[in-house]
């Protein structure tokens, strides 16, 4: 608890605080442990990840771990979700597809490397939260769908690059249907034990499949339990 209230801003509205928690997050947890891309830096240095979490929780925002949303979901922990961007390789024309949008922070960072983000986040009541929350502050290239993102958004396909951040057991085909010639896709793999999986489609059309980390993500939920 001590630790806690020390991190604790003497002004929780003073937004030079919050900047300040913000780039020393990007050098300590991100930099640090070799993210180098400089746009993915600057879109993590740009948005601020406290008013992604509950209230209750934004002394904590900056820290190195993740956040509960509410409804069994969380926001990833700032390192993740800056290297799951890196691996990606966002351009700036790319269309992007986001599968679990949460509190919408992640859709955030991709808004600020990518032409278009497109997101579905199957909990009613945080994607309502989270669609609130991207237009209020002002992230007008989001586009948000409450609804199972198992099947993908078919109708705007094909994406150009694909995250997931709930886990699934098995790579949704919808989804690899929906990846453009030259396009990736990330996504955390499994159950108990998740593996993070970088998958790429040349040109050509043939699919390659790269394990990077362990990692640990709430599962996918909807159609995905049934596959």
């Amino acid at each position: 608890m001590k630790k806690e209230k020390e991190a604790l801003p003497q002004n929780l509205s003073d937004p030079n605080l919050w900047r300040e928690q913000r780039l020393a997050m990007v050098d300590r947890q991100i930099r640090a442990r070799g993210v180098q891309d400089s746009s993915v830096l600057a879109a993590m240095e740009f948005v601020p990840r406290h008013l992604f979490v509950p209230e209750g929780e934004r002394h904590l925002a900056y820290e190195d771990h993740p956040l509960p949303i509410g409804y069994e979901q969380t926001i990833s922990q700032p390192f993740i979700v800056a290297y799951m961007t890196e691996k990606l390789g966002i351009r700036p024309g790319d269309k992007v597809l986001e599968i679990g949008t949460g509190s919408g922070y992640q859709a955030a960072i991709l808004s600020r490397l990518a032409r278009v983000v497109y997101t579905i986040e199957i909990v009613e009541p945080i994607c309502r939260e989270a669609a609130a929350t991207l237009g209020r502050l002002g992230f007008s290239n989001v586009e948000v769908r409450c609804g199972d993102g198992f099947v993908g958004w078919p109708e705007e396909a094909p994406f150009d690059a694909i995250m997931l951040t709930a886990s699934p057991e098995s790579i949704p085909n919808p989804l690899v249907e929906q990846l453009a010639p030259g396009g990736r896709m990330i996504l955390p793999l499994g159950g108990h034990y998740q593996e993070l999986v970088l998958i790429q489609r040349s040109l050509e059309g043939q699919l390659s499949r790269r394990e990077l980390i362990p990692v640990r993500f709430v599962p996918m939920t909807g159609e995905a339990e049934t596959r």
